[in-house]
């Protein structure tokens, strides 16, 4: 089969489409057909060797896919060959035309989503659902900014946001972007690229201030974030990429909250509640993975170049 292997850490460059035997699942394990692969910032921060998470090399990248059970191994009984799923990690890797994953990894995948939006699943869906309901705790009447929300993550925050009955306001830097989080959800899009747009957010909410943010990229807006707290306000901190320096009393003024974490360390209750509120909407169509481009599982390399540019309209897919 054919896989996308990592060699060494470095650039895009160093994602090599390789020739590899198709492995074999062993018990409790699945070998999945793999159609379309999710490509996360993480996939970069990990390829280039300064994410959390070292895998030993060489490995295959990947934790978001979708596609088809075509074995399985001894021991598996909730899923059977022919089933569509979609996958949240894997024990091989993504990026190939086939993975193996563990029983426990593979998630029912409702007929109405296609595999190249059930690749868009994993990380951007579970990453909000955690963001906002175990994090945030976030309440239906309350209002919620959602920071880059024409992104994977972004576009799952404002579709479970308006689906619990928030008021939702979503900020993107490109006509399209704020198009698309209107579109999907979001009562009100303001351009981040232009100066004032945080007075406008302010101004949208009668001098209140939000009760929620979720922020994708701390390092330029965790400051600034402060200031746009409503009194007992969370900022949610999903992404950086840097160092900010922050001033406690804006935090003090306003009983004011900054969380964060990383998917990796949900516990396996928080894990069930998310995949079951994903199916779920996936099931109802409150959930409408968007799509913004795919491309071959070769051109890996320049969707690691895109993912990490502004201007996000959907997720960047690789189709196998």
């Amino acid at each position: 089969m054919k896989a996308i292997v990592v060699h060494e850490f470095g650039g895009p460059e160093v994602l090599k489409l390789d020739e590899v035997p198709t492995p074999k699942p062993a018990a409790g394990q699945v070998l999945v057909r793999v159609h379309a692969v999710g490509v996360n910032p993480y996939d970069a921060y990990m390829r280039n060797g300064t994410y959390a998470v070292k895998p030993p090399l060489p490995y295959t990248p990947g934790s978001d896919g979708a596609g088809v059970i075509e074995a399985v191994g001894p021991g598996v009984t909730k899923v059977k060959s022919g089933d569509r799923v979609y996958m949240a990690k894997t024990v091989t890797g993504a990026y190939a035309e086939y993975a193996i994953a563990l029983e426990s990894q593979v998630h029912p995948l409702p007929a109405k989503a296609s595999f190249s939006q059930g690749a868009g699943v994993w990380v951007p869906y579970g990453t909000a659902y955690h963001g906002l309901y175990h994090s945030a705790k976030a309440r239906a009447s309350e209002t919620v900014l959602i920071h880059g929300a024409s992104g994977g993550v972004g576009i799952a925050g404002v579709q479970l946001a308006r689906a619990s009955g928030l008021t939702v306001f979503g900020t993107a830097s490109s006509q399209k972007g704020l198009d698309l989080a209107q579109r999907e959800g979001a009562h009100q899009v303001f351009d981040h690229s232009k100066s004032g747009y945080l007075d406008e957010i302010m101004k949208a909410t009668g001098g209140r201030g939000v009760d929620i943010i979720l922020e994708m990229l701390a390092n330029v807006n965790l400051a600034s974030d402060m200031k746009l707290l409503a009194t007992n306000g969370r900022i949610i901190v999903i992404g950086s990429r840097g160092e900010i320096a922050i001033n406690p009393r804006d935090l003090m003024a306003r009983r004011g909250s900054i969380r964060a974490f990383t998917l990796w360390a949900i516990t396996a209750p928080e894990e069930a509640e998310i995949h079951a509120g994903i199916v779920a909407g996936l099931e109802n169509g409150t959930l409408r993975p968007v799509v913004g481009k795919e491309m071959p599982l070769a051109e890996a390399a320049r969707a690691h170049k895109e993912i990490l540019e502004p201007g996000a309209a959907g997720k960047i897919v690789l189709v196998t």
